[in-house]
């Protein structure tokens, strides 16, 4: 991912220790790490984490946080990108005990939402993570109302966080499988419209996703009388 426009408060390297790993199908892994000296994110923030080679080659990526800012771990979902070096170790490699380099959080006023605006959050694969981090907020804060989520996928197997998001109330939209009723599509302006609009207005929208899906999905919030000020988006990319 690539942090968007926006105040990124410094941060310094520091460790976390891994402290628990699941590997879900199809091409995940969660990793929740104890990180040294951790400072509590914003929901929306993300960590960078870097790898060390015996010969002190590193890569480093970013990974958005998925974790409510009152858990004690930081919870990453990272996905595993054909000939990715960092996601490869991480998906592949890495156990609990294991330490790694970590710099965080990263990400300032921008694409955090503190519980505050009412909202909608727009995600696609992977770039749900970020808006579970605001959902988990909202649930323990009891201000879902505050909160609309529209996670989009194209399986309920390969949206991360699939039963959380529905148990939530996150309105899924999958676009390769049908889910109950609703046809296979992404989702339809008028779908969008009622939560732009019900029961109150939305003052802020939050898109994070790929280059093309952050198009779209800013596209047709606009498209449903979102105005373009209130739109915050956060595109995949890589961490130079």
């Amino acid at each position: 991912m690539s942090t968007a426009t926006g105040d990124v408060p410094a941060t310094s390297w520091t460790t976390a220790t891994v402290v628990e790993v699941e590997r879900v199908p199809l091409r995940y892994v969660r990793l929740r790490l104890d990180v040294a000296g951790r400072t509590p994110h914003r929901p929306g923030q993300h960590y960078v984490v870097r790898l060390r080679a015996p010969d002190d080659y590193t890569a480093q990526r970013s990974y958005s946080v998925a974790s409510d800012p009152a858990d004690p771990l930081v919870e990453l979902l990272v996905e595993q990108l054909p000939d990715g070096e960092v996601s490869g170790h991480l998906h592949d490699v890495v156990e609990p005990g294991d330490v790694l380099e970590v710099r965080g959080p990263i990400g300032g006023d921008w694409f955090a939402w503190d519980g505050d605006a009412t909202a909608i959050a727009v995600g696609g694969g992977t770039g749900i993570v970020p808006i579970v981090s605001m959902l988990r907020l909202a649930v323990r804060l009891g201000v879902t109302e505050r909160l609309r989520v529209v996670a989009v996928g194209r399986s309920l197997d390969e949206l991360p966080y699939a039963t959380e998001l529905l148990d939530a109330g996150a309105f899924v939209a999958l676009t390769r499988e049908n889910l109950g009723s609703r046809v296979a599509a992404p989702p339809y302006p008028e779908e969008l419209r009622d939560l732009v609009d019900l029961p109150t207005p939305v003052e802020r929208a939050y898109v994070c996703g790929s280059v093309g899906f952050a198009s779209w999905a800013t596209r047709t919030l606009g498209e449903v009388g979102v105005l373009s000020r209130s739109i915050r988006v956060e595109q995949f990319g890589v961490t130079g």
